[in-house]
């Protein structure tokens, strides 16, 4: 799993001859496949972007002149020759490298990137402060995804490129693909940009002929320019956008042709201002099973290299995931109810939509890496009488936060917002963990918000919200991953709003949880139970309205109180059971159990749980430490 090339940093990829960066290129895309094979991560994005990386650090003086990858999961090669070949191995892993260009890790890497469409506006910001400080011979680069591209950050930064006229390259990364295949109008303009032979051929013949005529004329470059937008005008319609943005438009070009990238990047260095090249791209190239299943490769466990075969955990396999569910659950209630509709900002796939969109396809829309767009649209779906599922990564949500509160809870709208891969999500890291959907939907009026403990539990959470009469959003947050309950196949009970259970009864200390994390708590109490220590512990279920039953009964009986949630304890439930304290005027020793006001790192969920306080093993000690000091104070009263 040796690279054949001694290359450590993109200096050495300079000392190669032209001639020997086609086998690079292919040892490079050996090296990840057999580095992911073990031990997994972002892959078929990467694969595909082996030779657009290497002509890049190849062209360009990096880290002086800046490259931006857009989204980054891409940036595996990116990694690997600037000089994190032989930590390599750490990727994604606890104190390991992050999976996500980091500048905390990396001078190569200018700007950190996990979530899409930043890269153009991040770049142009560095294109102006070169252009302050007189750097003007500095090249700037974002590289961005066809798919990154539908955001509305990335129209809303190329429309300010073509106003500042800064001096700066945007590669566009066109596979056809985000995660699940691209969708919208875009798409299509690409493919007719991409399919325009017409306008290519005749581009090449005219290119010539200026050439020929060059010899006896000199064309002023007004001139040029001038000819040039009438051929794209008059002969492709497609060519208008960026073109009409101001931006130079270049391509397309085969991307896995590392010679012709090389040239080419080589004469943009020397044109100024804005520029974007189209650059065509597989993704997965490099290894069949990825190149037939692009979707379903975009990022992966352990697998068999030779047979393409995933390496699943056993004991894992037979287990429900909470995607899983919600699936089933859609498309029954969907079956029932007409009213129902689905919508994915491009988590298609992620979000299991797929088979509700197979089954009734004009009843899921999938609206690109468009967050705050799929807020409002749900909103108009909603101000209409339907009742959207609008299922969106807490990541994600957090990019839709004013349409959250301007165009659902302030109109009160029926929306169902199902919160996927919120807590930890493991080795995606600080971009993507989902720490803060509790926090800043708490202070959001008219909204409901719950998460459940287990599956059975999610399966009535999502069966009540659309049966609910109240008015305004429902939020139902949940976890990446596998649930606890065998029990997904009963009735479905409408649950009341804002009301928790008991799940065991005790003396001396109580557990209120939210949510999943709530089976460390059964877990905890079945132990201590076994020292005779007896714990009372209640799932919240709601962490808007909380329950004030169970509030009044837990403070009137307990002395000590811990809660336990998936999430940042800053404004969580935590904070808002000690708001209901102090309002109520009662007096008890409360321990928040959660993420502390940090960004998260990466690791396994039960690593980063354990990490910061709130695994098994932590709380068990949490609470045997909090009964000693229990019982001591109580013998001295």
């Amino acid at each position: 799993m040796a690279l054949n090339y001694n290359i450590n940093i993109p200096q050495d990829l300079r000392n190669l001859p032209t001639t020997s960066l086609t086998d690079f290129c292919e040892d490079l895309r050996s090296f990840l496949i057999d580095h992911i094979s073990l031990n997994g991560g972002h892959f078929s994005s990467s694969l595909g972007v082996v030779e657009l990386t290497v002509a890049l650090h190849y062209v360009f003086n990096t880290p002086t002149d800046k490259i931006v990858w857009d989204v980054g999961h891409q940036a595996y090669p990116h990694k690997l020759i600037t000089g994190r070949r032989g930590i390599f191995h750490t990727n994604r892993m606890e104190g390991g490298i992050s999976g996500f260009p980091s500048r905390e890790e990396s001078e190569f890497d200018a700007f950190g990137t996990g979530h899409s469409s930043t890269s153009i506006s991040a770049i142009l910001g560095m294109a102006c402060a070169a252009r302050y400080r007189n750097e003007n011979d500095r090249q700037h680069i974002a590289v961005i995804g066809d798919g990154a591209m539908t955001a509305g950050l990335a129209f809303e930064g190329l429309n300010n490129v073509g106003f500042e006229k800064a001096n700066m390259l945007i590669i566009l990364n066109d596979n056809n693909m985000s995660i699940d295949a691209n969708t919208g109008a875009l798409q299509h303009y690409l493919t007719g940009l991409t399919a325009g032979k017409q306008y290519n051929m005749l581009k090449s013949h005219i290119k010539k002929l200026l050439l020929l005529i060059s010899q006896n004329y000199d064309w002023p470059l007004t001139k040029i320019r001038k000819l040039e937008k009438i051929i794209k005008s008059g002969i492709l319609d497609y060519s208008n956008l960026f073109e009409a943005l101001n931006i130079r438009y270049f391509g397309p070009v085969n991307g896995h042709d590392i010679q012709k990238l090389t040239s080419l990047l080589e004469k943009l260095k020397y044109i100024r201002g804005p520029k974007i090249l189209h650059c065509v791209t597989v993704k997965g190239k490099g290894y069949l099973p990825a190149l037939t299943d692009q979707a379903n490769w975009h990022a992966t466990g352990k697998f068999d290299k030779q047979t393409g075969e995933r390496l699943q955990d056993i004991k894992q396999h037979n287990m429900k995931t909470f995607q899983a569910v919600f699936c089933e659950t859609l498309v029954k209630l969907a079956r029932k109810n007409k009213r129902i509709i689905a919508i994915t900002p491009a988590m298609m796939s992620g979000s299991a939509l797929t088979t509700m969109k197979k089954e009734m396809p004009d009843r899921v829309f999938d609206v690109g890496i468009a967050e705050q767009h799929a807020v409002t649209f749900s909103a108009g779906l909603a101000a209409e009488g339907l009742i959207p599922f609008c299922t969106i990564y807490s990541t994600f949500l957090q990019r839709a936060y004013d349409q959250v509160i301007h165009d659902a809870a302030l109109q009160k709208l029926n929306i169902i917002f199902c919160i996927d891969r919120a807590g930890v999500v493991g080795p995606d890291g600080p971009t993507h963990h989902g720490a803060f959907d509790i926090s800043f939907l708490r202070c959001v009026p008219n909204i409901i918000g719950a998460s459940p403990i287990n599956l059975e539990d999610f399966r009535n959470l999502l069966y009540t919200a659309q049966e609910k009469e109240e008015e305004g959003p429902f939020a139902i947050r949940y976890p990446k991953g596998n649930g606890i309950s065998t029990d997904t196949d009963s009735s479905f009970r409408k649950l009341e709003i804002g009301k928790g259970q008991k799940m065991r009864d005790g003396d001396d200390i109580a557990i209120l949880s939210l949510g999943p994390i709530g089976q460390y708590a059964i877990a905890v109490c079945e132990e201590l139970a076994l020292d005779h220590i007896e714990i009372a512990h209640y799932d919240l279920r709601f962490f808007k309205p909380l329950d004030e039953d169970i509030l009044h009964q837990v403070f009137q009986k307990f002395s000590v109180v811990v809660t336990i949630e998936d999430g940042c304890i800053v404004g969580g439930v935590g904070s808002g059971v000690m708001e209901f304290m102090v309002e109520h005027g009662y007096s008890s020793v409360i321990k928040r159990l959660g993420l502390p006001d940090t960004f998260a790192s990466q690791g396994t969920q039960q690593q980063i749980h354990e990490k910061y306080g709130y695994g098994k093993k932590s709380i068990l000690a949490h609470i045997r430490k909090l009964h000693h000091n229990f019982i001591m104070n109580k013998n001295k009263q």
